[in-house]
């Protein structure tokens, strides 16, 4: 006679990737499931970056003001808003994800994406519909707040689930796919920004790129409606809630990978506000100063893998730790330099600085996150981990650098900022070691 728990075993569902992670898939396969993983990413962080590059023109149409200064804070702030619901995205949408499927929370989230782009794209301007039209950007934004919520989560739990002999490496598309949005976007500014007027920007072309993203998303909804479910393994008679269990039983995992993750989040819009505080503090061209953030979105989308693949062979830790460090000690200067030069050369060598910092630091990072939490509630643990650290250190972080610059008058505050927020991801690192052993 079967005993309880071997009866409870039988029911379990079949074990499929997630369940024999050192199970290597086809190539092709493999190649298949990081398109689909990663795609929805990328257009998120296509339309972040668009907002972000785009908020002089933004404030302008929809944040009237005769203190072109508070148009740009206006801006800033709503793209900061956004941020405040994908807490709760990330466990509506992770929750779904653990519970019914990775698959089907992709393709949920994706669809989301595209409606709150499709908000911005048409939405009238305030000389046309009033009051009306910056509420209907901040609708746009929340809508994609709480898609953005749930899509990390679920979309690197899936990339993790392939391999678990190159979690490092698989996992690092998830930030690659962001260094593709980010460097599609600086191409599209850039071109525009140089080929248009300032009047024809503000008029319509700051539009261009969001109908751009509108052609993505049916292209990525339905690559992911074909993709292959990565299914956990769990008694049929289980009726876990996700949510619950994470907050009951992985509060530490959720501050370990929250904290890990401050820095990079911090960081990488401090490289979306660069152009703009080229612009404004050191007077330069637009086209050239958006035209520095594709050296970053390069070096993101090519070089992430890369540390990735290098993380798997010689410990993650072994690379990110430094890499904080360098980048604590670095930050300050880095910014005095290009305040003292007002040059592009300065500007490009800066971004290419830290970009490749950026890189070195979160080519790891997504397996470091995932290694904090249960495979049965990592789409809801790394959802909400993720997107309270970016509320916290990301979706805010351009608003107050521009911010800080203006209150205190010194370029180089926001220097000062992402020092302090390098400390809080040394912490964290450290404790993973000590309370998790990840290395």
């Amino acid at each position: 006679m079967s005993t309880p728990q071997q009866q409870k075993q039988s029911t379990a569902r079949p074990l499929g990737p997630a369940d024999a992670p050192d199970a290597a898939p086809t190539s092709a396969a493999a190649t298949r499931g990081i398109v689909a993983a990663t795609i929805g990413n990328a257009l998120e962080w296509f339309d972040i970056a668009i907002y972000a590059l785009l908020a002089i023109y933004i404030g302008r149409n929809f944040f009237p003001s005769n203190d072109p200064g508070v148009e740009l804070i206006q801006a800033f702030a709503v793209f900061g808003v956004s941020y405040l619901i994908r807490p709760l995205g990330g466990l509506v949408l992770g929750s779904f994800a653990d519970r019914h499927g990775l698959k089907k929370g992709l393709t949920v989230t994706i669809r989301l994406m595209v409606l709150g782009t499709a908000l911005l794209a048409f939405m009238p301007n305030y000389g046309t519909i009033g009051i009306l039209a910056p509420i209907g950007i901040v609708l746009a934004r929340l809508i994609q707040g709480f898609s953005a919520g749930g899509e990390f989560g679920a979309a690197t739990a899936y990339l993790i689930a392939q391999n678990g002999k190159r979690k490092g490496f698989l996992g690092s598309f998830q930030f690659a796919s962001q260094g593709l949005g980010s460097l599609l976007a600086a191409i599209f500014v850039a071109v525009l920004t140089t080929v248009l007027t300032d009047a024809q920007m503000t008029e319509w072309g700051w539009r261009i790129p969001f109908l751009f993203g509108l052609l993505v998303g049916p292209a990525g909804f339905l690559i992911r409606r074909e993709m292959q479910e990565v299914p956990v393994a769990r008694p049929a008679e289980d009726k876990h809630s996700p949510v619950r269990d994470v907050f009951a039983t992985q509060k530490t995992g959720m501050l370990l990978a929250g904290g890990a993750l401050a820095v990079s989040t911090a960081l990488n819009f401090i490289l979306q506000y660069m152009p703009t505080f080229a612009i404004k503090e050191l007077g330069l061209e637009p086209g050239i100063s958006f035209t520095s953030l594709i050296i970053t979105g390069v070096i993101l989308t090519f070089g992430t893998p890369v540390v990735g693949h290098l993380s798997d062979k010689y410990g993650r830790m072994n690379i990110m730790v430094p890499t904080v460090v360098v980048l604590l000690l670095a930050v300050v200067p880095l910014f005095l330099w290009v305040i003292s030069a007002k040059s592009f050369l300065v500007l490009a060598l800066v971004m290419t600085i830290l970009g490749l910092l950026k890189a070195a630091y979160f080519g790891a990072l997504p397996s470091v996150m995932s290694d904090a939490f249960d495979p049965r509630t990592r789409a809801t643990g790394l959802s909400f981990s993720y997107n309270t650290a970016v509320v916290a250190f990301g979706g805010f972080t351009p608003m107050i650098a521009a911010f800080l610059v203006q209150q205190t008058g010194q370029p180089v505050a926001p220097g000062y900022y992402l020092g302090v927020v390098a400390i809080i991801s040394l912490v964290a690192l450290a404790a993973g070691v000590k309370l998790r052993g990840i290395r």
